[in-house]
């Protein structure tokens, strides 16, 4: 399985949004993100990605995309995020945020990873912004869908420079697998300077 990275920005992404939200759907099923999501949501969700500085990686065997991470001018989620960042001192508008990056199971650790960052990470450079923002959902170590063995993907964070924000966490809403309700969770900032 060998695969192959394509970039897309701006409007250039909206060719490929349904099948970056079914990856989306697919892959946030999984744990930590337990995700039940719909097709109807997501393209509401991801209508606003087909615009702007945008980028969106994709990863692909052959013709089908299996991975894709994007990545935005955090300003474009200010909205969402600015009351995590209330008190920090850490203006919104210089940083890039770096979004969803996934990737099916059966091509997991072939790089991908590291592709989509330095992808991500070279457009941020190309816009003119120094500084790196992601988030990760924070879920009790004892929660009952927690797979046994699972290992946290905080060590791969910290091998390519990005480090927790004190005291910045994001609260952002979903429905669970097996819920009906729409649920807020804690999503910590990850950041680092280009």
């Amino acid at each position: 399985m060998t695969l192959t990275f394509r970039d897309f920005t701006g409007p250039g992404i909206a060719p490929v949004l349904d099948d970056f939200a079914r990856l989306r759907i697919e892959v946030f099923r999984d744990w930590p993100y337990l995700y039940d999501g719909d097709l109807d949501y997501e393209r509401r969700y991801l209508a606003d990605y087909a615009q702007g500085d945008t980028i969106l990686v994709g990863a692909f065997d052959g013709d089908r995309m299996v991975g894709a991470a994007t990545g935005m001018p955090m300003a474009q989620h200010a909205d969402d995020f600015a009351s995590s960042f209330d008190g920090s001192g850490i203006d919104l508008s210089a940083i890039f945020y770096c979004a969803e990056s996934l990737i099916l199971p059966q091509w997991r650790g072939q790089g991908a990873g590291h592709v989509f960052f330095d992808r991500r990470e070279a457009h941020a450079r190309a816009l003119g912004f120094g500084t790196v923002a992601f988030c990760g959902v924070i879920r009790p170590a004892d929660h009952p869908m927690r797979p046994e063995g699972y290992r946290p993907l905080d060590a791969f964070w910290r091998g390519r420079g990005y480090a927790p924000v004190p005291g910045v966490v994001a609260e952002f809403g979903w429905t669970d697998i097996g819920e009906t309700d729409e649920t807020k969770k804690p999503l910590q900032f990850w950041m680092k300077q280009l």
